[in-house]
Formats: structure tokens, sequence, C-alpha cells
């Protein structure tokens, strides 16, 4: 088993064949996946779960997209399966604002990801872990497998699209490459394309991970030892410092040492000790690999790619639109969501929510982002 509990932490986060299914199903491609390298993987298959139920006409499902870390667990409890509660937790259910008694809800687990579909940790045709020889994918790649779902519930198009970061990178592709299919959308904290700052932010993430003695060029699932744990720790430290907001360390953290702890010495401040929390947290319920994978996609998004730029692929997105950004994000600043807004037709304005907490706000400011979802629904 894989997941959850104290103690030592595991070489992978991943969900394996074995571990408890929890509350996923999976949907299965039937041919080998197409990808924009020129390569193709086979054997897809996307977890997912679903709140709702679909109505007769099957027109009002909804598709939330989570980002990096991620996963389909968007609401629900911690418990066998899932190794860490829903990370949406108010926007999903009776009389919220994904109301299940009007929408059925659908959230798969990217692929690429280690919460069920296939990844690196996964299991290749040949019965052995992908590891290394999973291939580079791009946020294109992962729109292209999640149109399984269309067919596995047999609708001709979602009512909505929702995605936050990551998410909101594949959300963008679902409208761009498949207008017809998306009618309406929602845009948080996101880019047209990944800024050469945030390539920048993302290298030395990527150093940590594969500069783990640990790594093993990736392939390490069914090797003895800890698994490049400490390099992902490294990683997600860097990053985290990227997803919250100055002001709120500083407000929460000061220059405050960690409890008996002594920073003059061999202690650390109380910031430190909460990077190490949350670094040992991802270890508990993530995978090196897929940070690797997803990492590197989320570099090469560009929606304009192949398109004639981005002002012209924005262009191509016909759902109603509402696109979202946080005061205080420095990852991904208002001005990406300002280009969004000013590119997609009837996009109009950003709607601005105002937190502290940088980037992760799009995560926090429930009853923010519940104004904007309920907007969009409204029409």
């Amino acid at each position: 088993m894989s997941q959850g509990g104290t103690g030592p932490l595991p070489a992978t986060g991943a969900w394996r064949e074995g571990d408890p299914p929890g509350d996923r199903r999976w949907a299965v491609l039937d041919e080998p996946l197409p990808l924009e390298s020129g390569g193709e993987l086979p054997g897809v298959r996307l977890a997912y779960e679903t709140w709702g139920s679909l109505n007769a006409d099957r027109s009002n499902a909804v598709l939330v997209l989570h980002a990096l870390t991620g996963d389909s667990h968007v609401v629900g409890p911690e418990g066998p399966g899932h190794p860490s509660p829903g990370w949406w937790e108010g926007i999903i259910g009776p009389g919220l604002p994904l109301d299940t008694n009007r929408y059925f809800v659908v959230a798969p687990n990217v692929l690429g990801g280690c919460q069920g579909s296939t990844g690196p940790s996964s299991t290749a045709p040949d019965g052995r872990p992908w590891g290394s020889r999973f291939p580079r994918i791009t946020i294109r790649d992962t729109v292209r497998a999640e149109l399984v779902l269309l067919r596995e519930f047999g609708i001709d198009a979602w009512a909505a699209v929702l995605g936050g970061s990551m998410g909101g990178m594949r959300a963008l592709e679902w409208a761009a490459s498949h207008p017809e299919q998306v009618r309406r959308l929602l845009l948080l904290a996101s880019p047209a394309a990944s800024s050469a700052q945030q390539i920048a932010w993302a290298a030395p993430q990527l150093h940590a991970v594969r500069s783990d003695p640990h790594w093993h060029g990736g392939d390490y699932y069914d090797r003895p030892g800890p698994g490049p744990v400490a390099g992902m720790g490294i990683a997600r430290r860097i990053a985290h410092i990227t997803y919250r907001g100055a002001t709120e360390f500083d407000a929460r953290f000061g220059r405050a040492a960690q409890d008996g702890e002594d920073p003059m010495g061999d202690g650390r401040f109380a910031v430190e000790s909460y990077l190490d929390h949350h670094a040992a947290k991802l270890a508990r319920r993530f995978d090196a690999g897929s940070y690797v994978v997803l990492t590197q996609a989320m570099n090469t998004h560009d929606v304009g790619r192949g398109r004639g730029g981005v002002a012209a692929a924005l262009r191509r997105v016909t759902a109603r639109t509402l696109v979202g950004g946080v005061s205080s994000d420095h990852l991904y600043p208002l001005a990406q969501q300002q280009e969004l807004a000013e590119g997609i037709p009837g996009a109009d304005r950003v709607r601005v929510i105002e937190s502290e907490a940088g980037h992760d706000g799009f995560l926090t400011e429930i009853d923010q982002v519940s104004i904007l979802i309920k907007e969009l629904l409204a029409s």
C-alpha cells in the first residue's frame, strides 16, 4: 500500500494497482493516443469521479479540471484510496455552486497524473511501470485524452468547463480545440501561454527531482530505497513559495522561530517548518515522475501554438467565458488573465479575487469563487 499514514515517507504517493479504488471509476481509450510529439501512447485510461446525475437530454454535464498536484477527488473525505480530502470543498453538492440537484459533475485525474490515470507510476502494457519510458506530453495531449469522457457519458458538449492554474490551461485548450463542445468556460489564475519566468521557476524544481540520487532516471518504482522524495520535497518548497503571497507569509510567520527551536543554532524559522510540512505532505499523496511530466507539460503550454498565435487561438473560443485572477498572484499575475479576457470574444473583463493568499487564492477563497461559478451558470 503506497498511501497515507505517518512514519517513513513512501517512495511514491501514487495510487497503484491493488490499492483501494475509493470513489474512482475509469474510462479506457480504445486506440493508442496520438501525441503532439508525433508518437503515441497505448493503453491509456483516465480515472475520474462524478457527482449528481445526467438529465434526460444529457445537457447538464460539467467538467472540473485540477491543478498540478490535484486529482479527481475534488470533494470528499480522506479515506481508503484517497490519501487526502477534496481540494475544492464547498464547490460541489446539493445547493452549492455546482449544484448536484441540477448538474452532473465530472472530474478526471489528468493524463500523466498519479491517482489512477495513466502516468509514469502506472503499469505499461508490458506489465512494468512506465517510469522513464513515459513520453513527453503537452496540455493539448491531456485534453485529447479527456475526449474519451464525452463518449463515456454519451454527451455532445459540456455545459461548462472549469479549471484553475494547470486546470485553467486544460480548460482553455478544451475551448480552443473543441469549441463546439464547451458551452461555458471558467478560467482561474491561468495564462494563455507559460511565460519565461514561469518556466524559470519550474527549472530548479525539475533539477531538484532529477538530482536526487534515488531518481534513477525515473525508474525507481520497483527499486528498494526511499525513492526521490527528497528531490520532490525541495521542488515542492520552491513551488509553494510561488503559490502563496508575501503578505500572507509575513502575517502568518514573520521572523518567528519554530516552537522549541532556535534559528540562531540548528533550529528552524516557523516558515521553514511550514515548507517542510508541505514537502512531506505531498510525498504521501503524489509522485515525482508525475511532478516532472506535468511540470514539463505546463512549460510547453501555449494555446497559440500552430494556430497563428495566441490572439488567433483565443478567437476560436465560442463558450460564454468568465476569467478570474487573484489580486496577489505573483506566479500567474493578473496581466495574464487580462490577456485572456481581452482576447476571448465576450469575456469582457477580469473578475479579481481579492486575497492575500497568492496564487492559491483560487483554492482558498471559496466564497468569491462561488460567486463566479454562479455568475457563469446563471445564463
